[in-house]
């Protein structure tokens, strides 16, 4: 399960939906607004989506997850929109039978979807200045 939303992402829920009776390990990653990215003071950030690629590339890392591990359940969830320093942006629930690799697929989910999926931030500035940014762009790159 995997969605894109401007609503405030309910990562209780979203935990729960990646539970399972099978599984004996849970692994939930929350991502959240931070006030400071290197020494750049940000006061919020704005997301936005290619949502039909967007959910195109989840749709491939959920189903490349599956592949790799013994997943029971997998939940993920992004925010759109304008989000406030120390709202949740991104949340990743996945369930496995042990935890190790539990821990390994969760990482493998927000790692991936952080490098391929056109996400992207805008950094806001107190002075009003913003940059969009995604993680996958390279300095100099085109």
């Amino acid at each position: 399960m995997f969605r894109l939303t401007h609503d405030v992402i309910d990562h209780a829920n979203l935990l729960e939906t990646a539970r399972s009776p099978h599984c004996g390990a849970v692994v939930l990653f929350l991502g959240t607004v931070r006030d400071l990215t290197g020494e750049q003071v940000t006061v919020f950030l704005e997301y936005e989506a290619y949502a039909p690629m967007a959910e195109k590339k989840l749709a491939e890392i959920e189903a490349d997850a599956r592949r790799r591990w013994p997943i029971g359940e997998i939940a993920i969830a992004h925010r759109l929109g304008r989000l406030e320093v120390g709202e949740v942006s991104v949340a990743v629930a996945v369930s496995c039978p042990h935890r190790a690799d539990a821990f390994e697929a969760c990482r493998y989910v927000i790692d991936t979807l952080k490098e391929l999926v056109p996400i992207w931030k805008k950094e806001n500035a107190p002075d009003g200045t913003g940059e969009w940014v995604h993680q996958s762009a390279k300095p100099g790159a085109p």
